[in-house]
């Protein structure tokens, strides 16, 4: 009964002191996990045997680690939202089993992508983009090998913080997750430039860091609040399984989405860089890819926050739900909306004033002023809608928290498939370079429309519940 009620404060609690509690120990946790590639990106690129190939060698490689992030969300994310409303509901039974079952179905998938990546190397780095040239493509495989090698760590540690999270201890997650980063920023200036190990040495030192965060989390499983596993947790059982994957559907779909986006825009990129009367030439030919791959790592810095907002919400939200407490996840949806929309200002303020000062941090100093105008152009053209693309991905995570994964996968699906990488492909045909620049703000456009609808219907179901 003690560790049933462990999460009772979740219904008693104040909702803003509920949303800070939760959600800055997840967007810490977002933005910590996000910088590992990004810090490996600014000291790559301020590596003057590195540069801008190996710049576009990271972001080649990159949307092959937000694969093995979606998986690993799909399985925390939908964990963590069955968890929590078992936990509302006293279903102490079904709570356990979902982290068992999670924690299996972990450990399997990301020891057969591992092996996929290094059976299939060369034809999944061609998929993406990299062999825009020759010593792209190079450093793109010394990279990719290595990150391979960590996936089970990584994909481990991502999984188990949000069912951290769910089991009341944000704060340890946000820990588990920093301590891994600070090994990464620790350890790559010095294999990058002590050791001058190059793309080998950005890549051990991201998963020496992964190593240490899977270590804490299984350090904290043993050590669960609210949640006691068994060895019946560890039994795969296809109910379980199906009803926590279904609900971190959409996560997966808001992550894998972003990787055909990426591989839309990558080879798009290629395609039509290859024709730039600039960038045609050999020796520019990899300043594109560099350069979106650095403003896709800004847009990621912000949309953790974002996520981190809307996911460190969901036990709250699940919670609730199950205690039949409608009327404060109303009200917390009106709380993370308005934040939702001032990070997104914020974010826009700084692409529009400040794209020089960004593009900066990522070694423009020792690239050709082609790089530094087509960086700036980017970076206002790519991002002018980044505070509608805010209140959107919000709005799929919130509905995701509520248990109405379909619709929050219909949106996910028609946000990052039919628009993004419909946009990403079709746009460059008119307007070549700049048209893969404005396939993101016109997919965030007609997004919102489609979301505002839904947010009004989830409002007036709220409130006729509680009517």
């Amino acid at each position: 009964m003690e560790k049933q009620n462990a999460n009772a404060f979740l219904v008693q609690e104040k909702i803003g002191t509920l949303m800070k509690k939760y959600s800055i120990p997840c967007i810490i946790s977002l933005l910590v996990a996000a910088l590992y590639n990004i810090v490996d990106q600014i000291f790559i690129a301020n590596a003057s045997y590195l540069g801008s190939y190996g710049n576009a060698a990271n972001t080649v490689v990159f949307p092959l680690t937000v694969v093995a992030l979606a998986l690993a969300v799909m399985i925390g994310d939908g964990c963590c939202a069955f968890v929590s409303i078992s936990l509302g509901e006293k279903k102490e039974e079904n709570a356990h089993r979902s982290v068992g079952n999670a924690i299996v179905l972990c450990l399997i998938i990301s020891i057969i992508l591992t092996a996929v990546y290094l059976i299939f190397q060369e034809q999944i780095l061609t998929m993406f983009g990299g062999k825009v040239n020759e010593e792209t493509f190079r450093h793109s495989k010394e990279y990719f090998f290595y990150i391979s090698i960590g996936i089970p760590f990584y994909m481990f540690g991502q999984a188990m913080n949000p069912v951290i999270r769910s089991d009341g201890s944000p704060r340890f997650a946000m820990v588990s997750t920093l301590a891994g980063a600070v090994v990464n920023i620790i350890l790559d200036p010095v294999f990058i430039f002590g050791f001058q190990w190059g793309m080998m040495g950005a890549a051990v030192a991201t998963v020496m860091g992964q190593v240490l965060t899977a270590l804490l989390a299984v350090w904290y499983l043993f050590h669960m609040k609210a949640v006691h596993l068994k060895k019946s947790s560890f039994r795969l059982s296809f109910k379980v399984s199906r009803r926590f994957l279904a609900l971190g559907i959409c996560s997966f779909l808001a992550q894998i989405s972003l990787v055909a986006a990426m591989a839309a825009i990558n080879n798009m990129i290629r395609k039509y860089g290859a024709v730039d009367p600039v960038f045609g030439q050999p020796e520019y030919a990899q300043i594109p890819m560099a350069v979106v791959g650095i403003v896709m790592k800004f847009f990621q810095i912000v949309i953790s926050i974002v996520i981190g907002m809307a996911a460190g919400c969901i036990p709250i939200v699940g919670y609730n739900i199950g205690a039949g407490r409608k009327d404060r996840v109303k009200t917390l949806f009106t709380y993370l909306l308005i934040a939702e929309a001032a990070v997104g200002a914020v974010a826009f303020l700084i692409v529009e004033l400040l794209p020089r000062q960004l593009i900066g941090i990522f070694g423009a100093a020792n690239e050709s002023v082609y790089y530094t105008e087509f960086a700036i152009k980017a970076f206002r053209i790519y991002l002018c809608m980044i505070i509608l693309a805010c209140i959107n991905k919000a709005t799929f995570i919130y509905l995701q928290a509520m248990g109405n994964a379909l619709i929050s996968t219909m949106l996910s699906m028609v946000r990052e498939i039919v628009f993004g990488v419909g946009f990403a492909l079709i746009l460059p045909i008119f307007f070549g370079l700049d048209g893969v620049l404005y396939s993101m703000p016109v997919s965030d456009v007609l997004t919102f429309f489609i979301s505002l609808v839904v947010i009004i219907h989830t409002y007036r179901s709220l409130g006729a519940e509680k009517k």
